[in-house]
C-alpha cells in the first residue's frame, strides 16, 4: 500500500508527461502541415511570378530590340541626311567662293578706277591752283599797272568816272571816285569827285548817303565852285526823305551864300514848291 502511495505520483506525472508529448507532437505535425501547405503556395506563387517575369523580360527585351532597330535605322536616315548636308555645303561653299571672286573683281575694278580718279583730280587741282596763282598774279601785276598809270594821268581816270556815270553805270563810276579820292586826296578835282560820289547815290535813290557825300564838299572844299551844287542835291535829297524843314533851310542858305549862281535860282523855285 505503501508502496502504491509512494509510486503513483511517479506514474501520474508520467501519464501526464505522455499525453503532454502526444499533444506537442500533434502540434508539430499540425505546423508542419501548414508549413508544408504554405511552402508549396509559395513554390506555386514564386512559379507564377518567375513565369510572369519570364514574360515581362521576354516583351521587354522584344521592345528593346524593337527601339534598337528604330535607333539604328533613325541614325542610318540621319547620318543619310548629314551626309547630304555635307554635299550641300560643300556645293553652297563653291559657290559662294565664286560670288566673291566676282564680287572682288569689280571692287579691284572700282579700286583701279577710283585712284586713277583721283590722280586725275590731284593733278586737276594742281593745275587750278597754279592757274589760280597766275590769275592772282596777272590781276596783282594789271592792278598796279592801272594804278601807276592812274598816278601818272590822274585827270584820265577822272574822266573815265564821268564817262561811266554818264552811261548809267553808277555803281562802277563810285568805284572810279572812290579810288580817285583814295589816291589824290589833295588833287584839284577831289571835291568834284566828292559831288559825284554823292550823285551816284542819289540816282540810286541812298539819299542818306547822298547827303553825307554832298557834306564833304560842303564842308571840307568850301570854296570849290562845286559847293553850290552840292548844297542844291542835299536839299533836293532832304525832300525827297520828307524833311522839308531841312531842305527848305540848305536851299535859303544856298541862295544867300551863292545868289548869283545857277543853283540859287533853282534853289528859289525849289523852295516856292515846298509847302
Amino acid at each position: 500500500m505503501q508502496f502504491i502511495r509512494r509510486w503513483s505520483p511517479i506514474v501520474f506525472a508520467l501519464a501526464l508527461s505522455a499525453c503532454a508529448s502526444r499533444e506537442t507532437v500533434d502540434n508539430v505535425q499540425r505546423d508542419m502541415d501548414e508549413m508544408k501547405t504554405r511552402m508549396f503556395k509559395m513554390e506555386k506563387e514564386i512559379g507564377g511570378m518567375r513565369s510572369e517575369a519570364k514574360e515581362g523580360i521576354d516583351k521587354t527585351f522584344k521592345d528593346f530590340q524593337k527601339e534598337m532597330e528604330n535607333l539604328r535605322k533613325g541614325s542610318a536616315d540621319l547620318q543619310a541626311t548629314l551626309d547630304s548636308t555635307k554635299v550641300d555645303m560643300q556645293v553652297l561653299s563653291g559657290k559662294v567662293d565664286d560670288v566673291r571672286l566676282l564680287a572682288q573683281k569689280p571692287s579691284e575694278d572700282l579700286a583701279l578706277l577710283k585712284e586713277d580718279t583721283d590722280r586725275r583730280l590731284t593733278a586737276m587741282e594742281d593745275r587750278l591752283s597754279k592757274l589760280d596763282k597766275n590769275i592772282e598774279e596777272l590781276q596783282k601785276a594789271t592792278a598796279e599797272a592801272k594804278t601807276k598809270e592812274l598816278e601818272q594821268s590822274p585827270d584820265v581816270f577822272y574822266q573815265r568816272g564821268l564817262d561811266t556815270l554818264k552811261g548809267g553805270d553808277t555803281e562802277k563810276a563810285r568805284e572810279y571816285f572812290t579810288k580817285f579820292i583814295e589816291l589824290f586826296p589833295k588833287h584839284d578835282l577831289t571835291a568834284n569827285a566828292h559831288y559825284w560820289l554823292g550823285e551816284t547815290y542819289y540816282r540810286e535813290k541812298k539819299y542818306d548817303q547822298a547827303i553825307l557825300e554832298f557834306q564833304e564838299v560842303i564842308r571840307n572844299y568850301p570854296d570849290k565852285e562845286k559847293v553850290p551844287a552840292a548844297m542844291l542835291k542835299q536839299a533836293m535829297a532832304f525832300k525827297e526823305l520828307g524833311d522839308v524843314k531841312s531842305a527848305r533851310y540848305v536851299y535859303k542858305k544856298l541862295i544867300d551864300d551863292s545868289p548869283q549862281t545857277d543853283e540859287a535860282r533853282i534853289a528859289k523855285e525849289k523852295l516856292k514848291e515846298l509847302k
